[in-house]
């Protein structure tokens, strides 16, 4: 059986990290939060998270800075931007700067569910793909391997 996907909120309101950890535990998903971005990035270095939400407005940074040292150093983990203050920059911003997603507060808990589900299922199928493309490169080479160790047997007198 495959573990629960690790979500890591991060997000200054505790009441925003109260409800959204209830919710998310609720459907099984292993949870852990951060108020600020450099708590974020530490617990992000400790452990591996499947996924994080992250607030665009925190006390020690913009969210969408966090998105790209996140993104330098947990290239694998999904990223979504989560605001009150949506707007079409921010959006696109965010975007740029490397987010999977976006959700604006307040929260459709359905929306916000159905998109960490999509995430999670983009990272999964990344994961396979990856995988099948080094089995494929693995096989390949060990048939170049072959066929050099049989012409190097040919030619020895």
């Amino acid at each position: 059986m495959d573990k629960p996907a690790r979500i890591l909120v991060i997000d200054d309101d505790e009441n925003i990290r109260k409800v959204v950890t209830t919710i998310l535990e609720d459907e099984g998903y292993t949870v852990e939060v951060a108020e600020t971005a450099k708590e974020g990035i530490k617990k992000s270095q400790k452990i591996f998270f499947n996924l994080a939400l992250i607030d665009v407005r925190l006390p020690d940074m913009e969210g969408v800075e966090l998105l790209t040292k996140l993104r330098e150093t947990k290239p694998k983990m999904r990223k979504i931007i989560v605001t009150g203050y949506p707007t079409l920059q921010n959006a696109v911003s965010a975007v740029n700067k490397g987010a999977d997603a976006y959700v604006m507060k307040p929260f459709d808990v359905e929306k916000l569910l159905t998109t960490i589900k999509e995430q999670l299922n983009k990272q999964r199928e990344e994961k396979v793909y990856s995988e099948d493309k080094i089995a494929e490169f693995i096989s390949s080479r060990v048939k170049e391997l072959d066929s050099e160790g049989e012409a190097a047997q040919k030619k020895k007198p």
